[in-house]
């Protein structure tokens, strides 16, 4: 699997932009343009701090999961 660029969603909305709104929609849409683990770890590390959602915890919890199985996966010639 190629690498993904890295995710420039910090910069656009900062962990306290972003998870300030109780819209799943939103935060999910963001969540989803994360594209590396230190990313997705500011988020959950602001989320700890401030609210403890579970959902929101959750889907960044799969968020990384999802990237950690990316970097395992062989590349393979196309």
């Amino acid at each position: 699997m190629k690498q993904l660029a890295p995710t420039r969603i910090a910069e656009a909305l900062p962990p306290e932009k972003l998870l300030k709104t109780n819209q799943q929609g939103l935060i999910r849409g963001g969540i989803a343009c994360m594209h590396d683990i230190p990313t997705v770890q500011q988020y959950v590390a602001y989320e700890n701090q401030h609210e403890r959602r579970r959902w929101v915890l959750r889907m960044l919890a799969e968020q990384a999961a999802t990237l950690r199985e990316l970097e395992i996966e062989p590349e393979t010639e196309d």
